[in-house]
């Protein structure tokens, strides 16, 4: 983002696996984490008149990827 690159630490949960109709393996994951926006260069923010963020700093990363092993 914003031409930073750095290291992220993801959390895997293995979902499960099956074989599909074309005999193809798979498996499912659910990968999870969190940056600091501002540690990417984002640092865009404004407050309200009542003194609180309008964005917060932490950004949750959640993705369901799926792996195929093709037979």
């Amino acid at each position: 983002m914003k031409d930073v690159t750095k290291p992220v630490t993801l959390e895997a949960e293995y979902g499960g696996s099956a074989v599909d109709f074309y005999g193809n393996h798979k498996a499912g994951f659910e990968v999870t984490g969190k940056i600091n926006r501002k540690e990417f260069g984002l640092t865009w923010g404004t407050v309200t008149e009542a003194g609180t963020s309008v964005l917060g700093d932490d950004v949750k990363l959640i993705a369901n990827v799926q792996f195929t092993k093709q037979a």
